[in-house]
């Protein structure tokens, strides 16, 4: 596409996180030239010499998705995620996802300069979407402080912790905040997988040594209280270095409760939730057919839990305790979990989700009154944004953003099935459900790239994204 062509997207009601208003939208190239008045003289103008004009009438335009939790192409499990960077971006182009963040990490003995470049080399050229990178810091030591303000300077300015998996994640309280103690410095951004692992490993060996060897005791071992315990954990040491920190794939209301009592002492402390914690619940886990075994499907950490926790989190989001919807994208095809069939702590961790989050939380926020059109946006689109320094180029409509552009049809609804999903895997988690809404056409930086149900774009499209400091801090 040259950097000089014009496309109108006309008639259409633009819903960014702050407004919902009847306008026109002009692109120039890559950029947004001016959100301008239906029918004015300066769109008339625009349109005659428009080389692109789409008719949006009766649809919402909103700004391109933000999803900042993905894992493609990931090895860190028994098995391997079956979603690579190519086919994993165009399944979240389908669902009007313009710009993913992935987490990088460096191969065992390797250090985290390296992990980046990893995965520079294999993102390159394979992304259908826009695309940043976290790092996963794991192995801190002397060198740790010096590397990050590296990679800063690369545009990595988000790293990833974890308070689980001793066995080859988990950093101590000590390395945490050594870590949170460098962020206060040069700004980064902490990420925190927040569950007290050493507590969890020891109710999963208890459990298997009773025989309790199927996937519901996935959930039983790892209690909310214990992810809330380390929550608190985790804000009173981001308190002690003076740094902001980030809760990721928060799923209980105990949790909530201390990101909320945190808050309210001052913390600088965020969460984000994911959609699998919104609309599924642990029943799903208790699945009786195949030998009890069915629930396999539906593992992921934290795992899912009682339904009564949904209403928290959906109060959380309405109220700003919970700042960002993430999807945690982690898919493993239903051969692979039976790698757990003998022991659940075998069973490879995650679910998919990358396509549907726009679509299903369209369905649950606004559709179903919980949540307004602007907080939709917000929490799909800029709140992620900013909170990962990639805003105003992301994330909003405004003269000077990517015009990363998505025509979504309130009036048109569809069933969500694995038979017509677009994601590397052969099931789906929410299986059934019927939406109310559905992204038409998406457009990355200008370039229409799914239009009438079809991929148009080419293998490549997206760009790495060399991120800013975060904006949304307290």
């Amino acid at each position: 596409m040259s950097k000089n062509t014009r496309t109108l997207l006309r008639g259409g009601t633009v819903v960014t996180a702050t407004d919902v208003v009847l306008a026109d939208i002009a692109v120039l190239g890559e950029k947004v030239l001016g959100v301008l008045a239906p029918g004015s003289e300066l769109s008339e103008s625009f349109a005659r010499g428009a080389e692109i004009v789409v008719d949006a009438s009766g649809k919402f335009i909103v700004p391109g998705g933000v999803d900042v939790h993905t894992h493609f192409q990931s090895d860190g499990q028994a098995a391997p995620v079956l979603d690579t960077f190519a086919t994993g971006t165009i399944a979240a182009a389908f669902g009007g996802t313009t710009t993913i963040i992935d987490f990088a990490q460096a191969s065992p003995g390797a250090r985290m300069p390296e992990g980046f470049e990893r995965y520079l080399n294999m993102t390159e050229g394979q992304c259908a979407v826009d695309y940043g990178l976290h790092l996963n810091c794991f192995e801190v030591d002397d060198q740790s402080p010096a590397e990050m303000d590296a990679l800063l300077a690369e545009g990595v300015t988000s790293f990833k912790m974890f308070m689980a998996y001793p066995d080859r994640l988990y950093s101590t309280d000590a390395q945490i905040l050594r870590i949170l103690q460098q962020s206060a410095r040069n700004g980064a951004l902490v990420m925190m997988h927040a569950e007290n692992g050493i507590a969890m490993d020891l109710l999963r060996d208890q459990a298997i040594a009773r025989g309790d060897t199927g996937p519901a005791w996935h959930a039983s071992t790892r209690p909310a209280r214990l992810e809330a315990e380390a929550v608190h954990r985790a804000a009173v040491l981001a308190d002690v270095a003076g740094a902001p920190i980030y809760i990721v794939h928060l799923s209980a209301a105990e949790a909530l409760y201390e990101v909320v009592t945190a808050r309210g002492r001052g913390s600088n402390i965020f969460a984000e939730t994911c959609p699998q914690y919104l609309f599924l619940d642990v029943d799903a886990l208790t699945d009786e057919q195949d030998a009890g075994f069915a629930g396999a499907r539906f593992l992921c950490s934290p795992p899912l839990r009682p339904a009564s926790h949904q209403q928290d989190l959906w109060q959380g989001l309405r109220q700003g305790n919970l700042h960002v919807v993430a999807t945690d994208h982690c898919p493993f095809c239903w051969s692979q979990r039976q790698l757990g069939r003998e022991d659940f702590r075998a069973i490879p961790n995650g679910l998919p989700g990358v396509e549907h989050r726009m679509e299903i939380m369209y369905e649950g926020a606004v559709a179903q009154g919980r949540l307004s059109l602007n907080r939709w946006v917000d929490v799909c689109s800029t709140t992620p944004a900013k909170m990962f320094g990639l805003h105003p180029r992301k994330g909003t409509i405004a003269p000077g953003s990517d015009a990363d552009l998505v025509v979504f049809n309130p009036q048109v609804g569809r069933v969500i099935s694995s038979a017509t999903h677009h994601m590397n895997v052969d099931y789906s988690v929410y299986e059934g459900m019927t939406v109310a809404g559905t992204v038409e056409q998406v457009f990355l930086r200008g370039q229409r790239i799914i239009e009438a149900g079809h991929y148009v774009g080419r293998q490549g499209d997206g760009r790495y994204l060399r991120r800013g400091l975060s904006s949304y801090l307290r």
